[in-house]
């Protein structure tokens, strides 16, 4: 005669989870299947659900859970809940049997959490957005499409061309965890099990559900919320280092909101305020009182205006007496690109050129939007150019897509109105703001300091005239024998670039993360000159001679001004042929011999203006020992980075001294 189940309300519980474990075709199948059995054949009644632990097959989990099915029940119905048994009590101290020794507590094992913003992490949260009665599940696409914006890798991509995981990897470690169950042939279907509910509450409760918008498209200009501005920390995954130079001290950092609450979810994850690296800040820009008309924002340009008018400020050049106009005047600010007083001369890089006059072209507020301009030969892999813009328009940016003459990514001020530069001269309807990126691979790194393209490009960098470089290094799984041969070069490379150029250094893990750094840093510069007016030089002011000057200059005498150049001569002003000037080729074959600087190249040419005047002074030195000790004796009395010394004056004249 069978034995009659003395707690039928808990065995009916257990055949409902049985019955469902069985529908989703879950690894659960087993555990419930022994529980139901062994409280089948139970014949004792339990006074509490925990009592069940005794019965094989039922372990603490499981009695966790009746437990809190019958607190529901005696909840719906309105009974008491049926108290805890009393345990025995544990013997006094020194009651323990000579010789015994204690038993060690059983570790309780840790339920399962994953890394935050990992792959698994965004899968469960994922999953977790159809109802938790819902015996129907999200397909692979639809899973995918959900979960992305809470990751900070690819479900599509592997984060690197050489391997072959992603993000969607992390669902076998789920299944086999028996967090998520798949069923359904040839389409398959995911949902959480019991487990993964478990799991999924658990990462709501931590983060209170405010990653669910994490990365979601932030429209510029905003607040993310409790009066803070997206940041650009990327947390531990990124490593970022401060540039030592004097445009980026804390005190020129542009706050363009009073209240900026900093926040952090992580250590080194800050989440208010512009973006800083973890060891100071990341930079920028002057900052600029609030003395543009609110009621002007979406003005295009200030042609006409009834205010009196006011006085041109003028700016005196020490070296040559001449004066530099920076107009205030509204009434002035007509199309009158021809109303330059004084043509640039053909002047050298010495501070007493002559500088010319010029108005400024005034962009109001509401007038222009700040995009991002992407180099097209910026891939992600020869099948796969387009990576790169696809995943930044998922991130609410959609870059303009070009071939640069310099850098590998800059931001743009363009125009609302296509025709609103050409009312004065311009070409084009873009302005250059003063921010670039130059990306650099590991192994791109290594190439380039091994052809000599390292410093070339940093010399043109610097000719740019952009205030705000970037150099980011993006890290790549290399072979052994390469990193152990390059290591030293790139560590040096890199903390040249920060110390002796003043570049600030940015460091990724992986192509995922800088595709979100220049999508955060896109919704800053949205957030930093989109309030605020332009001003720009004439592109009839500019020559490749006078620009660098021209800009020291207005740097320095006005601090609090920024003054920006179209794009269309941005271009000319950085290409590698259309401003190349004797002076310019003469240095780049000054750098071609290993040792030479740009700045012991600059020395050089303040000594022989040209090539032919370099080789016909080593034709005068009579013997080779002074051939060989020419730079030595002109340089070698320098002191820091210009000084020459006797191995690479020698060096330098085997190549000069045989033309």
């Amino acid at each position: 005669m069978p034995t009659e189940c003395g707690n039928p309300l808990l065995l009916e519980w257990i055949k409902e989870w049985l019955d469902v474990a069985k529908e989703r075709n879950s690894k659960g199948v087993t555990t419930y299947k022994k529980a139901y059995d062994s409280m089948k054949a139970c014949p004792l009644v339990f006074d509490h659900p925990s009592e069940a632990q005794q019965l094989f097959g039922l372990g603490p989990k499981l009695c966790d859970r009746l437990t809190e099915k019958l607190k529901e029940h005696c909840t719906e119905k309105g009974l008491p809940m049926p108290e805890l048994p009393h345990k025995a009590r544990k013997r006094p101290s020194g009651t323990e049997p000579e010789g015994a020794v204690p038993a060690k507590k059983p570790r309780k094992a840790k339920p399962y959490v994953p890394t935050l913003r990992s792959g698994a992490y965004a899968l469960i949260l994922a999953l977790s957005t159809i109802s938790e009665d819902s015996s129907s599940g999200l397909t692979k696409a639809q899973t995918i499409e959900q979960a992305q914006p809470l990751c900070d890798s690819s479900f599509t991509a592997p984060s690197d061309p050489t391997k072959f995981y992603t993000a969607w990897s992390s669902m076998k470690t789920l299944i086999e965890k028996d967090l998520v169950y798949e069923r359904g042939r040839p389409l398959r279907k995911y949902a959480l099990t019991d487990e993964g509910w478990g799991a999924a509450k658990r990462i709501n409760k931590t983060t209170g559900g405010e990653d669910k918008a994490a990365d979601a498209p932030v429209e510029p200009g905003r607040f993310t919320g409790h009066g803070s501005f997206i940041d650009l920390g990327e947390g531990s995954e990124e490593e970022e280092v401060s540039g030592s130079r004097a445009d980026h001290r804390p005190s020129d950092v542009v706050r363009a909101s009073h209240n900026i609450e900093n926040r952090s979810v992580t250590a080194g994850h800050p989440l208010g305020g512009i973006p800083r690296d973890k060891f100071g800040v990341l930079a920028a820009a002057e900052e600029r009182n609030n003395r543009h008309s609110k009621t002007n924002t979406f003005e295009f340009l200030e042609l006409l205006s009834s205010s009196p008018p006011r006085p041109p400020i003028a700016v005196k050049n020490p070296g040559a007496g001449s004066t530099v106009l920076a107009d205030n005047n509204k009434e002035s600010r007509r199309s009158n690109t021809n109303n330059i007083i004084l043509s640039a001369k053909e002047a050298s890089y010495s501070t007493k050129s002559d500088f010319p006059l010029f108005q400024p072209v005034h962009l109001n507020p509401g007038s222009f939007t700040v995009k991002l301009v992407l180099d097209n030969r910026e891939i992600r892999a020869k099948t796969d150019r387009d990576y790169i813009q696809d995943e930044l328009r998922k991130k609410g940016v959609n870059p303009i897509v070009r071939p640069l003459e310099l850098g590998d990514a800059l931001w743009v001020a363009k125009c609302v109105h296509p025709a609103m530069l050409s009312l004065y001269g311009e070409e084009g309807d873009e302005v250059v703001l003063d921010w670039i990126v130059e990306r650099k691979r590991l192994d791109d790194l290594v190439g380039s300091i091994k052809d000599g393209r390292f410093h070339e490009q940093k010399f043109r960098l610097r000719k740019s005239g952009i205030k705000n470089v970037v150099y980011l290094v993006e890290d790549i799984s290399m072979s052994h024998e390469t990193t152990t041969k390059y290591q030293e070069a790139m560590d040096s490379a890199i903390a040249s670039t920060q110390v002796v150029n003043g570049y600030f250094v940015k460091k990724t893990q992986k192509l995922d993360d800088t595709i979100r750094y220049l999508a955060r840093m896109t919704m800053m510069l949205k957030s930093l000159y989109e309030s605020k007016a332009l001003n720009i030089i004439p592109t009839r002011t500019l020559t490749p001679q006078t620009y660098l000057p021209l800009l020291s200059h207005l740097r320095t005498t006005q601090p609090l001004t920024s003054y920006q150049i179209t794009y269309s001569a941005f271009a000319s002003l950085a290409s590698k042929s259309e401003t190349l000037t004797l002076r310019d080729i003469f240095l780049k074959m000054l750098m071609c011999t290993r040792g030479i600087t740009g700045d012991k190249a600059l020395e050089i040419q303040k000594h022989w203006k040209t090539p032919r005047e370099f080789v016909e002074a080593f034709e005068r030195c009579e013997t080779e020992r002074l051939r060989k000790e020419l730079l030595l004796e002109k340089m070698g009395g320098l002191v820091g980075r210009k000084k020459v010394g006797k191995a690479l004056s020698a060096k330098v004249a085997d190549v000069w001294a045989v033309v």
